[in-house]
């Protein structure tokens, strides 16, 4: 039977071609980002070398909003590798020489102050007739497709090869505000389907723009269905789940993280963030599913299958931010297909994939209560039994490390916020937040070995606090800021509540956090018991404000993920500081680093070439943050 569906097709393939493309974003439809390419391996690794460099020529730093983040992740088809730019350009290299051989721009305006000025990459799709699709998602809200063999948008597509997906939304976006509705994560293409979701700004409204995920047709771009997060009707799944009438005015819970398929069941796995605004839900009362959930669809008609929600009526801005992955686990002689979602809340949920039911179960325990007037917080909130919880969870003020400066001055800081440990309600004297909002576990998501059973998984140690200013006070008080990684205030105004909102990481005036190191780990966790294998730092923390850079014991933060691969290595960039690295699959020891022009805020990637070599491919754009890398636009290839 002939399969249309680039993931059908790719599913195939693999076996045909002894693993040698990268087809999709995760490698495979699952995600597992496995490659059964082995010419790398642990005894050569350290011989790794440059091979090319690319430059895009898209970084830029408009007057308002943020710099562009590139965040591509790859994919490698039938000789060619394809990615995205921020600025809305798709872009086919030579794999051996890295050479351009074209490039397609759809003119996304730079000067919109977008809130997150990222491309996480492509997708691809088969017609009958062989012929290969490429679609885009623009930061500015179009689904654009491509024809791969000449760059030029598809006529037959849309209108003219796009799609606007800014309009026939629940609650439409303000057209005067591109940061409020964009999209950074590239589509899922499942049979005849190209699915989307949405990344929502926080924090600005009640009633930001919905977070409808929708299917469209492939060949022509019609609309084929819409699902939405939050339940419109009554005697829809979770309805009830929201008190007087909210669902109606609330937005958000959109799914801006991949989008990851079971193709022989016919079902995507949604991963939605928090409904608005994120850290007053006064006016969103209940547990508001299907916000902060991973949620099981039929592809082709987005008929619900099944929804398991990770935080209850969420006040922490705790997104599932990380792809789902799928594997089997085997228990109790039986072999059950699974589907694992991180949360920023440093756990890892491993469900049944046919009905969501937890594997190894989940306790539903007792939290602290909120002593905001007007809200209402969730008693009970979701902990795996396996696996444990892998980010701290509490600080306590004598383990904090560092300079005896750095030391005073985070103690005080703490001392004086309500600090119960993970869970604890914003407030308005101001609350410790741990895992603060980058997680946990942040949109990097986890890989899967097939061959050992292991996921490994990347873990953020960052603590935040969080204050609620009352309304009458918040224009007098504060003023609109962004977000800034070097431990500034990031303000928002939370329309729509009594309440304006000021968050920031919990740095000392140096630059350290005041979360006692590692800042980052990577872990593997056994898939069939939940036990966790190995754990060790991940990067180097940055020179930050003059101080030097961390010793390797610290780890850093990191944004992207790893890949693992059949040559016993799992690589992973991400950190803070410029490098990608390789770690043995069975101990996490590191085995061989890779110099980056600036930091990575990606996932690698790994294909065999025509040469007959296999490479490594990872985006370099910068971390932006106050004295560390600079912000780049490379694309770096590694071979040995």
């Amino acid at each position: 039977m002939l399969a249309i569906g680039c993931l059908w097709v790719c599913d195939g393939w693999f076996a045909a071609n002894d693993g040698s493309d990268w087809p999709v974003y995760g490698h495979d439809s699952g995600g597992q980002r496995y490659s059964p390419l082995a010419s790398i391996n642990r005894q050569n690794a350290g011989a790794l070398r440059v091979a090319w460099t690319f430059r895009t020529g898209d970084a830029y730093t408009p007057p308002r909003g943020r710099a562009t983040a590139f965040e591509a992740t790859p994919i490698y088809i039938g000789g060619t590798l394809y990615f995205g730019t921020p600025l809305g350009r798709v872009i086919a290299l030579d794999p051996v020489t890295g050479r351009e051989r074209w490039s397609y721009d759809s003119k996304v305006p730079r000067d919109k102050g977008y809130g997150d000025f990222a491309n996480r990459g492509v997708s691809a799709w088969f017609s009958p007739q062989g012929k290969l699709r490429l679609f885009l998602a623009t930061i500015d809200a179009r689904l654009v497709a491509i024809d791969a063999a000449t760059g030029k948008p598809c006529p037959d597509f849309g209108e003219n090869g796009l799609v606007d997906l800014r309009k026939g939304l629940r609650i439409a976006p303000d057209p005067n505000r591109f940061a409020d509705y964009e999209e950074t994560s590239p589509p899922a293409v499942v049979g005849n389907t190209v699915i989307v979701g949405s990344a929502v700004a926080d924090n600005n409204k009640t009633n930001q723009p919905s977070g409808e995920v929708r299917g469209f047709d492939v060949m022509t771009g019609r609309l084929k269905w819409t699902w939405d997060p939050i339940p419109q009707k009554e005697g829809q799944p979770g309805y009830e789940s929201w008190l007087d009438g909210s669902a109606r005015r609330t937005g958000a819970a959109n799914a801006w993280s991949i989008i990851v398929a079971d193709v022989k069941r016919d079902l995507v796995f949604i991963p939605t963030g928090s409904a608005s605004p994120d850290y007053y839900g006064g006016e969103r009362k209940g547990d508001n599913r299907f916000a902060n959930s991973l949620v099981a669809l039929r592809a082709q008609t987005g008929d619900f299958v099944w929804g398991f929600q990770t935080v209850h009526h969420d006040l922490w801005d705790y997104d599932v931010a990380s792809p789902a992955v799928l594997f089997d686990v085997r228990r109790n002689g039986k072999t059950i297909p699974a589907v694992g979602v991180s949360s920023k809340t440093g756990h890892y949920f491993i469900l049944n994939r046919e009905t969501g039911k937890p594997v190894f179960g989940v306790e539903e325990r007792p939290v602290p209560k909120s002593d905001v007037p007007g809200e209402a917080a969730s008693a009970l909130q979701p902990f795996p039994v396996m696996p444990r919880p892998m980010a701290r969870a509490k600080l306590d003020v004598a383990e904090i490390q560092g300079s005896e400066a750095d030391r005073k001055w985070c103690r005080e800081r703490i001392e004086g916020l309500r600090s119960e440990g993970i869970f604890t309600p914003p407030s308005l004297k101001g609350s410790l937040i741990i895992p603060g909002n980058v997680g946990g576990m942040a949109w990097g998501g986890a890989a899967y070995d097939p061959k050992s059973r292991l996921l490994i998984i990347p873990v953020n140690n960052l603590a935040a606090e969080v204050r609620l200013i009352r309304r009458e006070d918040f224009d007098r008080e504060e003023a609109e800021s962004g977000r800034d990684l070097a431990g500034g205030w990031e303000f928002a105004r939370q329309l729509g509540t009594p309440y304006g909102m000021a968050r920031r990481f919990l740095r000392s005036p140096s630059g350290a956090p005041c979360t006692p190191p590692p800042f980052g780990t990577l872990n593997a966790v056994d898939a069939d018991t939940g036990e966790l294998r190995w754990s060790v730092p991940v990067g180097q923390f940055p020179p930050i404000r003059g101080a030097a850079a961390g010793p390797a014991a610290w780890g850093s933060p990191a944004l992207g993920g790893p890949i693992v691969t059949a040559g016993g290595l799992v690589f992973m960039a991400g950190t803070l500081d410029a490098a990608i690295r390789a770690f043995d699959l069975s101990t996490g020891k590191e085995l061989w680093k890779g110099v980056l022009p600036t930091s990575a805020r990606s996932t690698p990637m790994t294909f065999r070439g025509p040469d007959g070599k296999q490479y490594v491919v990872v985006a370099a754009g910068g971390h932006g943050i106050e004295g560390g890398p600079g912000l780049g636009d490379y694309l770096v290839a590694f071979t040995l």
